[in-house]
């Protein structure tokens, strides 16, 4: 391979990777792990306002963060970071499997959750999914996350007296959007549609450009209001 910088090898590049957390053992020691496994670790921080101001600098492909912060707490790192580089992907490492710590997380952008009892490998894949935008949860934790997009779903929402005609998807962007508010991964609805991971990815980039929508989370939250998971 030449040493010729290739602008169109976007795929071959590395992860960037951002790893926040307030304990320097543990911060140093998932930012090694990390690099050792193939991510390209860009930046770490130790407290919140020292991770927006660094994030902002380095743009990180996925933000490795945890919720116990000190200066700022974690969802709002996770929400001022997700609002200002909409290619951003949260995945929280937290010590905590509270449910409102989970739903408070997924609330404020994050793409995934896992415990900080979680392997290198489980945290290695976890990284890669997020990267691409498939939620990852610790075991159990998915069930709940769904079952409050239902809850929020169930709430009415303020309907605009001038909200224009919702617009048209394709059966296929319908088909891949009713997987996805059945909490399906991008890898699963590949293999139940017989498509590639990059086709469904296509579709659900241009569903969301379509629905005006920004991520996956108001995704669901979309087909869940319109009983596209019930089907």
């Amino acid at each position: 391979m030449s040493g010729a910088h290739e602008e169109g090898a976007g795929q071959q590049r590395p992860i960037r990777v951002m790893v926040v957390d307030d304990h320097p053992m543990w911060r140093d020691a998932v930012a090694r792990d990390l690099a050792e496994s193939g991510f390209d670790v860009v930046a770490t921080a130790g407290d919140g306002p020292q991770a927006v101001r660094r994030a902002g600098a380095v743009t990180p492909d996925v933000l490795v963060l945890d919720l116990n912060l000190p200066g700022m707490p974690g969802v709002q790192v996770c929400k001022e970071l997700v609002g200002s580089q909409p290619g951003l992907r949260v995945l929280v490492l937290s010590a905590s499997g509270e449910h409102a710590d989970v739903l408070e997380a997924v609330k404020s952008g994050a793409t995934g959750y896992l415990l900080k009892s979680a392997s290198t490998q489980e945290l290695t894949d976890a990284v890669r999914s997020t990267a691409v935008g498939d939620p990852v949860f610790t075991p159990g934790l998915a069930g709940l996350v769904l079952g409050e997009y239902r809850r929020l779903a169930s709430d009415p929402a303020p309907v605009a007296s001038n909200e224009p005609k919702a617009p048209q998807l394709t059966d296929r962007e319908t088909e891949v959007l009713r997987l996805v508010a059945k909490g399906l991964s991008y890898k699963q609805i590949a293999e139940r549609l017989v498509i590639s991971h990059r086709t469904v990815q296509n579709h659900v980039q241009n569903t969301l450009g379509k629905l005006q929508l920004h991520n996956r989370v108001e995704l669901v939250r979309y087909a869940i209001e319109r009983g596209l998971d019930d089907v």
